[in-house]
């Protein structure tokens, strides 16, 4: 296998369905996280890639264009009422939840923090899990504290497939450990694994 094929991912138990959604969360060390992952993703990327990384609100985040710096894929902030479309990254903006519905149109909420955040990986990966169910693929990376564990959790519930940073390579070990903690998870990879990992599982097998 060369640096450009995905590997032949085996796709647990339950997850025959083509997958159609990567949701992915990060906090501390995230940028550089997302960084890494976003730019092993290739131009034409199948499905849409959402994003929650946690920013300082009182801040106008330039996040967009630093991630778009380190990737071929389109990156903007998510808006309320769009679609999302395949191959293209949508971040949630400071301050704002984003969820996701039926057929991929994408919500903005100010509703509470949850675990002292918003945006809120559980409230995303929640909203995945309704919208997509086992096509979704949701994906924590460095980060302090558990937000996400409780997402991965509903993820899986519905037959997703859940992939954690492995906590020991991690900047910041929270967020995967408590994603690990969980149970759930289908793959603990290091960072530089997990773009090829998603790319076997998203990938047509007759690529």
């Amino acid at each position: 296998m060369n640096g450009d094929e995905a590997p032949d991912v085996p796709r647990p138990e339950g997850s025959d369905e083509r997958y159609a959604v990567v949701a992915v969360a990060a906090s501390a060390g995230g940028i550089t996280a997302l960084g890494a992952l976003l730019g092993a993703l290739p131009v034409g990327f199948p499905v849409p890639v959402l994003v929650v990384q946690h920013l300082d609100p009182r801040h106008e985040t330039v996040i967009a264009h630093v991630l778009g710096r380190s990737t071929q894929l389109p990156v903007k902030l998510a808006e309320a009422g769009e679609l999302a479309r395949p191959g293209t990254v949508y971040v949630a903006p400071p301050n704002r939840h984003l969820l996701v519905g039926a057929a991929g149109l994408l919500s903005l909420s100010d509703s509470e923090l949850v675990h002292f955040v918003r945006p809120s990986a559980d409230l995303l990966f929640e909203s995945v899990a309704g919208a997509y169910g086992a096509r979704a693929i949701a994906c924590v990376l460095t980060g302090t504290g558990k937000d996400g564990s409780m997402g991965v959790t509903a993820v899986k519930s519905r037959g997703g497939t859940v992939i954690a940073e492995d906590p020991e390579s991690a900047e910041f070990k929270g967020m995967p450990q408590a994603a690990v903690g969980s149970g759930v998870v289908d793959f603990v990879l290091p960072l530089e694994e997990i773009a090829a990992v998603v790319r076997g599982l998203v990938e047509p097998a007759d690529r």
